[in-house]
This record gives structure tokens, sequence and C-alpha cells, in this order.
């Protein structure tokens, strides 16, 4: 059985960093593209960021970058997000998912791409005040 659980959300001030974990089980950790999504109230899902199985290349979306670090460690199949200079539009539910698909990650942004994440966390809430 496939388990996918996040931890490390919480509260901090703008400006402020967190680092999110996600652990996968159940699944050869190696042969999946991982990625981090987030939702705020009544918005929709929106992918963060994506390490991609095929070379390790990594992506993300544009109000991120430069602020926020995704990595792995195969070896201990989690799955990492470093935070830093966060701002108060960061605040949201953060998923962890991984894709069987290696094409995944250079799509990040297209819509309803989260249909192609098979195995999906339950979320850690981040939430940024100004």
């Amino acid at each position: 059985q496939v388990q996918v659980v996040e931890s490390g959300g919480g509260l901090v001030q703008a400006g402020g960093s967190l680092r999110l974990s996600c652990t996968a089980s159940g699944l050869s950790f190696d042969d999946y593209s991982m990625a981090w999504f987030r939702q705020a109230p009544e918005k929709e899902r929106e992918g963060v960021s994506c390490l991609s199985r095929i070379d390790s290349r990594t992506y993300y979306v544009d109000s991120v970058k430069g602020r926020f670090t995704i990595s792995r460690d195969n070896a201990n199949t989690t799955l990492y997000l470093q935070m830093n200079s966060l701002k108060p539009e960061d605040t949201a539910m953060y998923y962890c998912a991984a894709s069987s698909f290696g094409w995944v990650c250079p799509a990040l942004s297209q819509y309803q791409i989260e249909k192609y994440f098979g195995y999906w966390g339950q979320g850690t809430q981040v939430t940024v005040s100004s």
C-alpha cells in the first residue's frame, strides 16, 4: 500500500523560512517524478515545484523561483521543499504528489496536470502572517 505523508508546515512571519518534507512508502521512489502542489482557500490547486525522475531537473512556478528549492533523498524516499523569503500569498495547504510519467514536470503549469499524479499526501498547512 502506497503512503505519502507530508510534514513541516506551520505558521511563520513574512520573510521567514520553512522546510516541508514528504515521505513516500510502498512505491519505487526512484521511478517517480515528485512534485509539490498548493491550494489556497477559494483558489484552484497549482503546481509549485517538480523534480523529474528522468533527469533530476527541477521546475518551479514563476511566483516561487529563487525562493523555494525542491530536493529529494532517494535513499530515504523523502522529498523536500525548502521555502525561504515567505510571503503571505504563499499561505496554502501544500500537497506532495508522485507521478510515474516522466513528462509531467515540464508540464507542471498545464491545466489539470494533477490528474497525472497518482499518489497524494493529505497535505500540510503553511500560513504566512504579514
